[in-house]
């Protein structure tokens, strides 16, 4: 080691070394050990930050190990006889340099790491984002109103010239070049933003978590360690991320405003049927809806000028808080609905919810039915290549007949209409998702259904919903969602820019 100042105090090379090889074979109760117990411990690398040593402890074990790497340099600086900064500078197996920097003290038991930061070459396309980056991958045609943008392009819509890969490898192996752009694409390259690539989604959009089983989980930088939201995933993750300043996705049942939610986004579900869905691969036609999202409302609204078809305007903007929606999300998420209620001014309103659950269920009854019409053909002799939980939908949906689907759309009809008066002309404020993003690996079957308890009513009535970010108490993004009658989509992103 190379040693400033003072000499190294004795035992610190031998404890470096003792991590060093615990590291590389992944030997998580040396590790363990070897870092200081307590909540006040840190390890920080380019995903974000880790605060105690449960949460490093667990980051550990669920990693599966380390790349491999040697050390080419160390230096150490000394503080006094039981503190000393070690910067170690590391050449990985698979090409490229990183640094490693720790704070060692010495303790009765021996020396151990109390803070550490990791830094390693960083990928040249994160594929856990994108699966097509260009600088840019298709120009502007335009001059227009979004001069300078760059849109993330969820990976169901058509790129001319590329195709559609739907989050699912086999699929794409199989897919046509696409002779023209989706019309939101051509409309946004018309008003002069330029598509910085296509973003991954999760397989065929059906899914509300942000993992994809074989891609990954695009990072949260606004959560680290948790989950992104999906299906929208790759594009929010590109926005939140500066990569992109818009992204452009779809949200059938809330994959725009879960991402929204948990990244701290603005985004939009539109009224069913108001912005085109040309050239968009569909889930289910009967609920999907063109969305994006972006890091302020101004550019949420200039996206909507482009995007969505002129109309009368409709300047009431009561809100109307329903206490029955936001109890059903956990506290601390509903204790930022209800203060953003009332800093607003929202009524209290009391709605029957009773029907919810089965309106729910007819919804995915519904959805299922029509996802198995339109890509059942391709799935069923390809399950094997899906990953697990999509695959368990599809699975479901080859099971509902036509018989079953006509009894839900009647239960479905009847849901509309009465979510539809129920709304009015107010401006409805409930919570975006249900909790935070969920760690990483967490059970995400009940959050599930939870979460489409809330976004489904927007699908189910084909409603336009704006998510407004919001942050809980313990730091963590969510977020206010705004729901409204159909076709009050601009009214709704004016609002957006009243109240943040």
């Amino acid at each position: 080691m190379t040693t400033r100042q003072r000499p190294v105090p004795d035992g610190l090379v031998e404890a470096f070394w003792e991590y060093e090889r615990a590291l590389m074979a992944d030997d998580v109760a040396t590790l363990d050990r070897l870092f200081a117990p307590g909540p006040t411990t840190l390890r920080g690398d380019a995903d974000g930050l880790l605060v105690g040593h449960d949460q490093i402890s667990a980051f550990r074990s669920s990693r599966g190990g380390t790349p491999q790497r040697r050390i080419v340099q160390t230096h150490v600086q000394t503080v006094d006889d039981d503190h000393a900064l070690v910067v170690a500078v590391t050449e990985l197996a698979r090409g490229g340099r990183g640094q490693q920097t720790q704070l060692w003290v010495r303790t009765a038991d021996g020396w151990r790491v109390t803070a550490a930061h990791v830094s390693a070459p960083g990928p040249a396309l994160d594929t856990r984002i994108w699966r097509l980056v260009g600088d840019p991958l298709v120009p502007a045609i335009g001059p227009g109103p979004l001069d300078g943008e760059t849109v993330a392009v969820k990976d169901v819509y058509a790129v001319r010239g590329e195709r559609i890969g739907a989050g699912n490898p086999a699929w794409l192996a199989e897919a046509r070049e696409e002779p023209v752009h989706a019309r939101a694409v051509e409309l946004l390259l018309e008003a002069g933003a330029s598509l910085r690539g296509i973003a991954r989604t999760e397989e065929f959009a059906w899914s509300l978590a942000g993992v994809n089983a074989h891609y990954g989980a695009p990072p949260n930088p606004r959560a680290p360690r948790r989950a992104a939201g999906g299906s929208s995933s790759g594009s929010a993750s590109a926005v939140s991320l500066g990569q992109a300043s818009i992204g452009l996705g779809t949200d059938t049942a809330g994959s725009i405003r879960v991402p929204a939610a948990y990244q701290g986004l603005y985004g939009i579900r539109t009224t069913h049927g108001a912005a085109s869905t040309y050239a968009v691969l569909p889930l289910a036609r009967s609920f999907d809806a063109v969305g994006w999202l972006t890091r302020d409302a101004g550019l949420l609204r200039r996206v909507g000028e482009v995007l969505l078809p002129p109309g009368p305007r409709n300047p009431a903007s009561d809100l109307v808080s329903v206490p029955g929606l936001t109890g059903l999300a956990e506290p601390e998420v509903a204790a930022v609905v209800d203060a953003f209620a009332a800093e607003h001014g929202a009524m209290r309103e009391s709605w029957d919810l009773t029907e919810l659950p089965a309106w729910l269920a007819a919804f995915q009854t519904v959805q299922a039915w029509e996802a198995w019409h339109d890509l059942g053909a391709w799935v069923a002799p390809r399950l094997d290549e899906i990953g697990p939980e999509v695959r368990a939908r599809f699975e479901a949906a080859a099971l509902v007949d036509d018989e079953q689907a006509a009894a839900a759309r009647q239960v479905v009809g009847r849901a509309s209409a009465r979510i539809r008066e129920l709304v009015g002309e107010r401006v409805v404020v409930l919570p975006s998702a249900p909790s935070v993003a969920p760690l990483l690996g967490a059970d995400r079957s009940a959050g599930r259904q939870a979460t489409l308890l809330l976004t489904g009513l927007a699908a189910l009535a084909g409603l336009p919903a704006v998510g407004l970010p919001g942050r809980t108490r313990s730091g963590l993004p969510t977020g206010v969602c705004l729901l409204a009658a159909p076709g009050r989509d601009r009214d709704l992103l004016e609002l957006a820019i009243d109240l943040t």
